[in-house]
């Protein structure tokens, strides 16, 4: 796209005045894989900026507003006033209502959410607006900095891969390049807040771009690897989880046999996750039944986030990074039952709470922090109901961490960047094969259960047909009103035969569309069927051109797909069919076969596959 109008159309993806980087620059990076690499490697230093800055955000933003000291984790406090506790959360909705009041004013009316990184690699070849990201960050910072019960994951991930497509745009890179640069900024954006790379250039490969090639993976990897160190570099944070030995967390030596609790560990994290999903499900359902207008339904719902802190514990607030660590530290072994379930119900029930009540955040780090508990409380309950569990090697410690990449796996996907991630906290290999023995178990069981995570479930609700980032764009994009052939023969059905046959000898195109008396759709004409009955005919009996109609209730329309069109082929068992307007006015369009069709789309999907592979130059 080239001119004006393709100015006009980058604009309206990036939402800001595009800055094209110099021609020169813009060559190199598109013909050469090193010039790629480079802008992976800037994409990824731009996302660890990103995150540290959210980081320190959100840090100040809950140390001004619970008077915590410096440093200090919300979730792990216990000296926090009880009016702060419960007023906290809600002040936060208040302001982010300010915030969306606001951008209401600047942005005007929306009339679709916000593309994010995996719908932007899905359907829009990588492209995303970096006003809507910078915007959705915001909001993820307020959230999660007044104590809401989200994670800063997907503000993360928003706000790098934005500002990786925004890059992208102006060096004009390709499509395929486009999508992995997005990915680059999630890859960089995971390894800078966890600390761990393998982990965010797995969830570059699983979650954002939807497969691993050897094309996409050297800019991956060099994004995950700068977006850490830049990130260590500017804010020191604790590792996810600090293990004095990593010997602890088992009695024994680890065997084949302890694959079996870890898959029923990850059967029962499957189900936990499904209803954690189905639970933020139906109280967006309720709030939107209430009445609350949307700019207050934030403050309402802080404040039941804020009583629950009081009433329960402050664990249930923010991400839960602290409260993280409590439990995997020594003092926060031990717990009962009773007080393990109440705590998982207690911090569900506030992510639910914060995301239906319009919170802004993700389910990331909650779904960390779950799966621990629900690690440690399968391991008190478990041997009560099953007592030969009571004599396997691992402690409440691998339970916990086994538990914490099964359910998140569950709610967020990517089974790979769970156990890398595991492997990058312990670096313990015999615990790493037992996280990978629940997280396909997980994995599987929601896959054929549910059919979503928790990404891919919210697309469903909005009514789109995304299941994973795999790009199908290019699928929608090949619309029959691209394909069809507008010059096309219309004759009206009252036409006497005769005169037809003259207008269209043998040898002239084969199929003429018929229309009513008031233009509408009537069917197709063969032309050479139509030869072949005038001459069978006897001299009295000569048929009329309505007699010859052919598929007169089966058509095509210009915005059906070209797999849509292939489909409607095959029921209709046409080579070729009619194009119209709508079913209601049927006004004709033009003409499509399906040989052009079914050329059309291999190759298509032929470039597609290349491309994946890194062979289109």
């Amino acid at each position: 796209m080239a001119g004006p109008q393709g100015a006009r159309a980058r604009r309206r993806w990036t939402g800001l005045r595009l800055v094209q980087a110099p021609g020169q620059l813009r060559s190199l990076v598109r013909r050469s894989e090193g010039g790629l690499v480079a802008l992976a490697t800037l994409v990824g230093c731009v996302a660890g900026v990103a995150v540290s800055a959210m980081n320190w955000a959100t840090q100040t933003l809950r140390e001004g507003l619970f008077l915590l000291p410096s440093g200090m984790r919300l979730s792990a406090a216990d000296t926090v006033s009880p009016v702060l506790l419960l007023a906290g959360p809600c002040l936060g909705g208040v302001l982010l209502g300010l915030v969306i009041v606001a951008a209401g004013v600047i942005r005007g009316p929306r009339k679709r959410p916000a593309i994010d990184p995996i719908e932007a690699n899905a359907l829009h070849g990588g492209r995303m607006s970096l006003r809507d990201s910078l915007y959705l960050a915001l909001q993820n910072v307020v959230s999660n900095g007044s104590g809401a019960s989200v994670g800063l994951e997907a503000g993360y991930t928003q706000l790098a891969s934005g500002l990786a497509s925004r890059l992208g745009i102006a060096f004009e890179v390709r499509r395929s390049d486009l999508r992995t640069l997005v990915g680059c900024g999630a890859a960089g954006a995971i390894a800078a807040g966890f600390g761990a790379p393998l982990a965010g250039a797995f969830y570059a490969f699983e979650l954002i771009i939807g497969t691993y090639s050897i094309a996409t993976l050297t800019p991956v990897v060099v994004a995950a690897l700068c977006g850490n160190l830049v990130a260590q570099q500017l804010i020191a944070t604790q590792p996810l989880v600090d293990f004095g030995d990593v010997q602890a967390i088992t009695t024994s030596h680890v065997t084949s046999m302890e694959i079996l609790p870890s898959l029923a560990l990850g059967l029962f994290c499957a189900g936990l996750g499904i209803l954690i999903m189905r639970g933020v499900t139906l109280v967006e359902r309720l709030v939107q039944a209430s009445g609350v207008p949307r700019v207050a339904a934030p403050a309402f719902g802080g404040l039941c986030v804020g009583a629950l802190a009081l009433v329960a514990t402050p664990q249930v607030l923010s991400g839960g990074h602290g409260a993280l660590h409590m439990h995997f530290a020594a003092e926060g072994q031990g717990h009962g039952i009773a007080v393990l379930a109440g705590l998982f119900a207690a911090k569900a029930t506030a992510s639910a709470i914060s995301i239906g009540s319009g919170f802004r955040g993700g389910l990331f780090f909650a779904s960390l922090f779950l799966g621990a508990i629900a690690g440690k409380l399968f391991a008190a309950a478990a041997p009560l109901l099953v007592p030969a569990l009571a004599g396997f090697g691992l402690t409440p410690l691998a339970y916990a961490v086994i538990g914490m990449s099964a359910l998140a796996v569950a709610v967020i996907g990517g089974p790979l960047t769970m156990t890398f991630l595991t492997l990058e906290i312990t670096g313990s290999l015999p615990i790493t094969g037992l996280v990978l023995a629940a997280v396909i178990a997980s994995s599987l069981t929601v896959r054929k259960t549910f059919g979503y995570s928790f990404a891919t479930w919210r697309f469903h609700l909005r009514g789109e047909s995304i299941r994973s980032p795999h790009d199908i764009g290019w699928i929608r994009s090949l619309t029959v009103g691209r394909l069809m052939r507008r010059d096309t023969s219309v004759v009206a059905v009252d036409t006497p035969l005769a005169t037809f046959l003259r207008a269209h000898p043998l040898g002239s195109p084969s199929r003429v569309i018929a229309v009513d008396g008031a233009g509408r759709y009537a069917g197709i004409v063969n032309v050479p069927e139509a030869h072949a009955a005038a001459r069978d005919a006897g001299a009295t009996a000569q048929p009329v051109l309505a007699d010859l109609l052919l598929h007169g209730d089966d058509f095509l329309t210009p915005g059906m797909n070209a797999k849509d069109a292939a489909a409607a082929f095959d029921r209709t068992e046409s080579e070729a069919l009619a194009v119209v307007d709508g079913p209601e006015t049927r006004k004709v369009l033009g003409l499509l076969t399906e040989s052009h069709t079914l050329k059309r789309y291999s190759e298509e999907l032929d470039r597609q596959h290349r491309s994946m592979a890194g062979e289109i130059d």
